[in-house]
């Protein structure tokens, strides 16, 4: 049937009812999408240039019914890993919707490529993991894991470790008795603590060189590995001779999403996991709100200094300064940073790990909307997470939130390489948008807005915009201690960020008098 929908597609226009670039917030538009032999090509309906998609790299995701996701992947700095285009497609009805997939599927057969489509492969011989990631990111991300040293890494983070351990031990009555799958079980700590709490049987599910040494771990605690087994192999290929009545997993990365083994965990659910089974977390949130430091972006923009001798070995090295200054700019900051940094409560978003879809993880578009506290540079956004383990006995959060004590993710910020000003009571608007990519990880496109205050505010104009595109799959890891920052003799200690009970911390101070010309200087320099 499927060939039969695609056999057409020389011929034939698929009309679309809206186009929209993912990269702006321009407004989208009705075109068609048309296949030639060397390309798919879509074509707004607006005058501009038709985008070409190179079926042989590029990735078409079917979001829905009518709704589908082109990326193709390259970067204006040809670094791997990266999207530089990518567009929402919505079709007039679920037929012309299956009739494109089907019309891709067939220009790949018929050009005889070996590709990949996830929601529609074409080889049986690729597991659904491979449809999506490139291999070498598949086999460098299992060599990680794959080493002690690294288990240690995460073993030795003992507010990750110790917050697992009571949220299974505290509710036993989950676990007793219970059939358990640890996904991406690692060293196997997970599956010990739930047979600890007296699961039935666990099967630990690894794919890495480590299921061996979980065997060996596992074993040389012989009261509980009576009641373990594990299994090698990714768990969008194995089969299990039981359904499970929990699933326990730690497939957090940086920011949540990073290394995408959120969507390995929602794979696990559906294939082994009851209709009433729990999940070992099954919340996760994102937490977001803008930030002033003025340290960070000077120290960012003057690693671009380089790029301005005119001189180097009689070398003009000033053509590249402009590229080296956005490449900076292009890799979100993680560390630990002092929470009165941040100017604005802030909000965050949810994933809930029992319902939501694997598909819902390729896109992530959160809108926002601040308040500023204070009247100040905003520098970017910075973004914590947290999960619940929502046990019958007892709930449990696991926060990477500032001023909590710190984790091995500790926090992110992505930094505009043009800050914006606010005041006190202004509104600021934007859009935070994660494109998944082939090299397990995603693209970020942040857009911040500070809106019109005062008279004429409710007119609703934008005074400042600033954008920026980041690559998750390699930020700067600038893992110093939080800064201290002098507090005013007549400014009162404010809380910590309380992301648990979902309070909203009143922000921070303001930056010191001379903050803003030392910028100013900066950026006349660049």
């Amino acid at each position: 049937m499927a060939d039969s929908l695609g056999q057409n597609w020389k011929n034939r226009d698929f009309t679309l009812s809206s186009i929209s670039d993912l990269s702006s917030d321009d407004a989208s538009s009705p075109g068609i999408a048309r296949f030639t032999s060397d390309a798919l090509q879509i074509h707004p309906e607006s005058p501009q240039i038709p985008l070409n998609f190179d079926l042989r790299t590029a990735q078409i995701l079917k979001l829905g019914p009518v709704q589908s996701l082109c990326t193709m992947e390259g970067s204006d700095d040809g670094k791997s890993g990266s999207y530089s285009t990518g567009v929402s497609i919505k079709f007039k009805n679920e037929e012309d919707c299956a009739a494109f997939h089907s019309a891709v599927q067939q220009w790949i057969k018929e050009n005889n490529v070996q590709g990949n489509l996830p929601n529609g492969t074409l080889t049986t011989s690729k597991s659904k993991f491979d449809e999506k990631i490139e291999p070498s990111s598949a086999k460098m991300y299992f060599h990680y894991y794959g080493q002690l040293l690294h288990q240690q890494n995460m073993l030795q983070d003992y507010v990750r470790t110790g917050t697992y351990y009571a949220a299974v031990i505290e509710n036993r009555a989950d676990f007793t008795g219970r059939v358990v799958v640890d996904v991406g079980a690692g060293s196997g700590i997970l599956s010990l603590f739930a047979a600890q709490a007296g699961a039935k049987h666990v099967y630990a599910v690894e794919a890495s060189e480590m299921a061996e040494y979980a065997r060996k771990l596992i074993a040389g605690n012989p009261k509980l590995a009576q009641r373990i087994t594990v299994i090698k192999g990714r768990v969008e290929d194995v089969e299990l001779p039981e359904k499970a009545d929990i699933l326990i997993s730690e497939p957090m990365g940086t920011l949540l999403v990073n290394e995408r083994m959120l969507e390995s965990y929602v794979i696990a659910r559906d294939r082994f996991l009851t209709p009433t089974g729990k999940m070992f977390p099954g919340v996760g949130r994102i937490h977001m709100a803008p930030f002033t430091d003025e340290y960070l972006f000077i120290e960012i923009a003057n690693k671009a200094l380089f790029w301005q001798q005119q001189n180097y070995y009689g070398v003009d090295l000033t053509p590249l300064h402009g590229t080296a200054f956005q490449g900076y700019f292009s890799q979100p900051v993680v560390d630990a940073f002092d929470p009165r940094l941040l100017i604005a409560p802030p909000m965050f978003h949810v994933l809930d790990f029992g319902k939501m879809k694997e598909e819902e993880l390729y896109e992530i578009d959160i809108p926002l909307r601040f308040i500023a506290s204070v009247g100040t540079r905003v520098h970017g956004l910075a973004c914590w997470f947290d999960v619940l383990f929502n046990g019958s006995t007892v709930q449990r959060w696991l926060t990477t939130a500032p001023g909590s004590p710190t984790t091995h993710w500790y926090q992110l910020r992505c930094v505009l390489s043009q800050p914006i000003y606010v005041m006190a009571g202004q509104e600021i608007t934007g859009r935070l948008h994660l494109i998944a990519h082939n090299a397990q990880s995603y693209t970020i496109y942040l857009t911040l807005s500070a809106k019109m205050w005062g008279p004429g505010a409710e007119q609703g104009g934008i005074l400042q915009t600033s954008s920026c595109k980041l690559d998750l799959k390699e930020p700067y890891y600038r893992m110093s201690q939080p800064q201290a920052y002098p507090v005013a003799q007549d400014q009162q200690p404010q809380p910590l960020v309380q992301t648990q009970e979902f309070e909203e911390p009143e922000i921070m101070q303001q930056l010191s008098p001379n903050s803003c010309a030392q910028i100013d200087s900066l950026m006349q320099k660049i």
